[in-house]
């Protein structure tokens, strides 16, 4: 998602940045795609991949309460793991 964000990519240029078979870059941006979190636009043969800001801010706004939650609990846990190696 990262290298889309910037710039709109085709998949060979997409896949070239891993070390993985095109077939299965593909794949996943077929996926991103049907999640709407990409988007598609056409100019001659190529397909050009960009991010949906609107899709991306929609699930972010969604993870964002989880998160929260997500870092209270890891703290607790680095407080409890603090106590833990001093009492060694």
């Amino acid at each position: 998602m990262l290298l889309v964000a910037s710039q709109s990519m085709t998949a060979g240029a997409i896949a070239s940045n891993f070390d993985t078979a095109r077939p299965t870059v593909s794949k996943h941006l077929q996926i991103l795609t049907e999640c709407k979190l990409l988007q598609q636009e056409q100019n001659g043969r190529e397909i050009y991949y960009h991010t949906n800001a609107k899709r991306m801010k929609e699930v972010a706004d969604f993870i964002e309460p989880f998160r929260k939650i997500w870092d209270d609990r890891f703290n607790k846990l680095e407080s409890v793991m603090k106590t833990y190696k001093f009492k060694k």
